[in-house]
């Protein structure tokens, strides 16, 4: 089995724009947002900021919500790719969890906060816990799990799903697992929230992605999940297999805690598309969050990478002003994004983008435009502490 093909079997969403991938999408496209003023969520460090919030009433009627918005996404990831559950000796990376010996210790930590530091003290040991029954985490008794899967916990900051996207593809490449699930979520609480203020990243209005006069990220939260396979265990069961993960490139580099490198984000994008072995690059799904410095580092390696192709014009767009930077799973709706871009011949645009920074091999598209004859995307995803991911996705 070693170096088959790794497609994209199954996606599943749960966003501020409600759930389901299809719900997502079409909001993605018609340029909505839904960014403003919390309604649940309170913090002595939340000023009134907008946020993506997702609807109350896509919330469980009790126990924490993370866990609820994994286990939507991934039963849609499932059923999208015609499977009642997880093939047996499955990898399962979740991203934005973690085991937290506080959690279960301090009696102070409890609704937002539990669900930031994850589950209890001992959780992942005990009899029906995460790893001997992955639906200890879910919550879901039907099931959907393997009770053998082999579920490992990753974390590279908001770069997260991309570092396990990668993972994820050289396990199949290998043949050392039948499938392989990338989920997890992200819910507002105090601690990411303040994360976010120390280092002044947030905007006092919504994120505006690469919009002359944006001034920094808005949160956001949700749920997402992928499914990859092979083509061939794809196509056994009737599936189109025509999303390749075809390159990627992650790199731990830079020289500034928050800040990104033009420099290494233009040597990431360039190495993943060498990965996919592409000499063309018909659209990119940005991480473009609507901080000054990052959103222009990112465009300065897009421009240059672009030039190096000698592709004109590139389509360049974001999620980030529609439904808020979901973290540690950001680059989950960033790739059904571009999936979907590709799949439908069409780049969404930018919601929040009014005045477009100058470009010169890059378009920002203000409205939902066509991309006639698209075969390849790339996505950037990027977080704190130096980490860097590109993945490259071909339709075939």
């Amino acid at each position: 089995m070693t170096g088959q093909r790794v497609v994209i079997s199954g996606m599943g969403l749960v966003t501020p724009l409600g759930a389901g991938v299809d719900r997502f999408w079409s909001g993605l496209v018609a340029g909505d947002t839904v960014l403003e003023p919390a309604r649940r969520f309170t913090s002595a460090e939340y000023e009134g900021e907008p946020v993506g919030e997702v609807p109350g009433r896509l919330g469980p009627a009790d126990g924490p919500r993370k866990q609820h918005f994994t286990r939507v996404a991934v039963e849609e990831a499932l059923a999208a790719a015609r499977l009642p559950s997880l093939p047996p000796g499955s990898l399962v990376f979740l991203v934005g969890q973690a085991r937290a010996p506080l959690s279960g210790r301090n009696p102070r930590l409890d609704g937002e906060e539990a669900e930031f530091f994850g589950p209890p003290d001992g959780f992942l040991d005990a009899p029906d816990g995460l790893l001997k029954a992955p639906d200890g985490l879910l919550g879901s008794p039907d099931g959907k799990w393997s009770a053998d899967a082999q579920v490992l916990h990753l974390s590279h900051a908001c770069a997260s799903a991309a570092f396990a996207m990668n993972l994820a593809r050289a396990a199949l490449r290998a043949g050392a697992a039948p499938a392989a699930l990338v989920a997890g979520a992200s819910v507002l609480n105090r601690y990411e929230y303040a994360s976010m203020r120390v280092v002044r990243a947030v905007a006092r209005s919504a994120a505006r992605p690469f919009d002359t006069g944006r001034a920094g990220i808005s949160l956001g939260e949700g749920g997402a999940a992928l499914l990859l396979e092979t083509a061939s265990a794809a196509r056994s069961r009737g599936l189109p297999a025509d999303l390749t993960v075809a390159g990627v490139c992650c790199r731990v580099a830079g020289d500034k805690p928050a800040a990104s490198s033009a420099e290494v984000v233009t040597d990431c994008l360039r190495t993943a598309l060498r990965d996919a072995g592409a000499d063309r690059l018909d659209h990119v799904h940005a991480h473009a969050t609507g901080t000054r410095q990052g959103d222009a580092a990112e465009l300065r390696a897009i421009e240059t990478v672009a030039a190096e192709l000698d592709a004109p014009a590139v389509p360049v767009s974001s999620h980030k002003g529609a439904i808020g930077h979901l973290l540690h799973v950001s680059a989950v709706p960033a790739i059904a994004a571009a999936a979907l871009a590709l799949r439908t011949g069409t780049a969404p645009p930018t919601a929040g983008l009014a005045r477009p920074e100058p470009t010169e091999r890059v378009r920002l598209p203000l409205r939902a435009e066509p991309l006639p004859g698209a075969r390849l995307a790339a996505v950037n995803n990027f977080g704190f502490g130096g980490n860097n991911a590109s993945v490259v996705l071909r339709r075939h």
